[in-house]
């Protein structure tokens, strides 16, 4: 036991040394608490405001939401976002002087609120994931945190990501330039691709309705993807999407002719609103089946892992409910063995704030990565942000508090669509 003499002695020996850091380090301690943002408590935040701005013609939607203290967060929303301005400002009051540390409690208030304005899918809900996102953006930067750590912690410090190459936009769609794609793609660092086989312009087609696929359409599709599996070798993961354009019989048919090459998946081959008809095609097939990128909420994912209708899901949280509800779905799917693969179309903001998410299940596959962002100058320009935005095919994660990007205003401002209000 130590004496209550020792303890004093050790207390002033302490204090002396104390003092000697401080006189020796008060320059720099001096300097940190002038850096140091002086705010009042948490849990005396509040929120204040919600702003808003978009980009590509209002399908991509970006919220700052701003409180008393200062402090702001940053959200983004995609596809289903043409037109919401006057939603995300109607969600901004019913928010208005809450405190944004309770992310769980605002996402259900305004989603019990949308009962009857159209809160179970659609452009409710992608709006909603924008402020659910910048929610937790804005939390992280009260509490010093990372979003990750706020949703429980990671499970890794790198996030996988799929290049989806973009070549079906180019005007040679052919073999050859598929395979070369795929080859530079490599060659910046990637170890998974994608390719898109739907071509709306194929001239092969009898008929631009009708949803099945020819002999001379499916010649044309593996020929594509066996040209890429060719140029890579067998280690690289190969994606497909069919982007929900065809029916049952050509998804079987399809799912069957692209075994030999080893896809990590094939993804929608028809509009996956019918879960019963997927799980016909999974049960075909050994080429994994992935969908869910146009499902909303944990609800829409309920009914395709019920019947074990899918191999893998690939919620886009940007418009499937946010970040919260993108881990509630992925723990779903956990119970019963399904990898979580979100679709991804955002900017580096909703790469990053997906990337929290994925480093916080322990079920994470893979989150799409895009062409774009290495090839369209607006996308390094509406964004702040640390460090490179993916090193050798891996996202690696923000350690900053929130996000870890920041919305850059002015370099979003003249991708900004007329007649829109901006940030007002």
């Amino acid at each position: 036991m130590t004496s209550r003499r020792e303890f004093m002695t050790k207390g002033a020996i302490s204090a002396a040394l104390g003092l000697s850091t401080l006189s020796s380090y008060g320059q720099g301690l001096e300097t940190a608490l002038q850096r140091t943002p002086q705010s009042s408590a948490p849990s005396d935040l509040k929120i204040t405001d919600i702003k808003c701005g978009f980009i590509r013609n209002g399908h991509s939607l970006f919220v700052k939401i701003y409180t008393n203290q200062g402090i702001h967060g940053c959200g983004e929303g995609v596809d289903a976002t043409p037109g919401t301005y006057h939603l995300v400002k109607m969600m901004g009051q019913r928010i208005k002087g809450k405190s944004p540390l309770n992310v769980h409690r605002l996402f259900e208030d305004v989603r019990r609120a949308g009962f009857f304005e159209g809160a179970q899918a659609g452009m409710y809900i992608a709006v909603l994931s924008a402020v659910e996102s910048a929610l937790w953006d804005l939390a992280g930067k009260a509490l010093g945190m990372p979003v990750y750590q706020l949703l429980g912690g990671k499970f890794r410090d790198k996030i996988r990501v799929y290049c989806d190459t973009g070549a079906y936009r180019t005007t040679e769609t052919g073999p050859a330039a598929f395979a070369e794609s795929a080859k530079a793609a490599v060659k910046m660092g990637f170890n998974a691709v994608k390719y898109d086989i739907d071509e709306r312009n194929d001239p092969n087609k009898y008929d631009v309705y009708n949803w099945t696929a020819n002999n001379m359409e499916l010649e044309r599709m593996y020929n594509q993807i066996a040209a890429v599996r060719a140029a890579v070798g067998p280690r690289i993961d190969i994606c497909v999407d069919m982007h929900g354009r065809y029916d049952t019989t050509t998804g079987k048919r399809v799912a069957k002719m692209m075994e030999p090459l080893k896809l990590l998946f094939l993804e929608e081959p028809f509009p996956a609103e019918n879960p019963e008809a997927y799980k016909i095609v999974r049960d075909s097939t050994q080429t994994p089946i992935c969908a869910g990128e146009n499902h909303y909420l944990a609800h829409g994912f309920r009914k395709l892992l019920e019947l074990g209708a899918v191999d893998i899901i690939m919620p886009d949280l940007q418009k499937a409910g946010g970040l919260g509800e993108g881990q509630r779905i992925a723990n779903l799917a956990n119970l019963y063995y399904v990898p979580f693969a979100p679709h991804m179309v955002a900017s580096y903001l909703g790469a990053m704030a997906s990337s929290h998410v994925c480093a916080s299940v322990p079920n994470f596959l893979i989150l799409e990565w895009q062409i774009y962002f290495h090839e369209e100058p607006m996308f390094k320009e509406i964004v702040t942000f640390d460090g490179p935005m993916v090193k050798d095919g891996y996202i690696p994660l923000s350690e900053k508090p929130g996000i870890g990007v920041e919305i850059n205003e002015e370099g979003m401002r003249k991708y900004a669509p007329a007649g829109v209000p901006f940030f007002e």
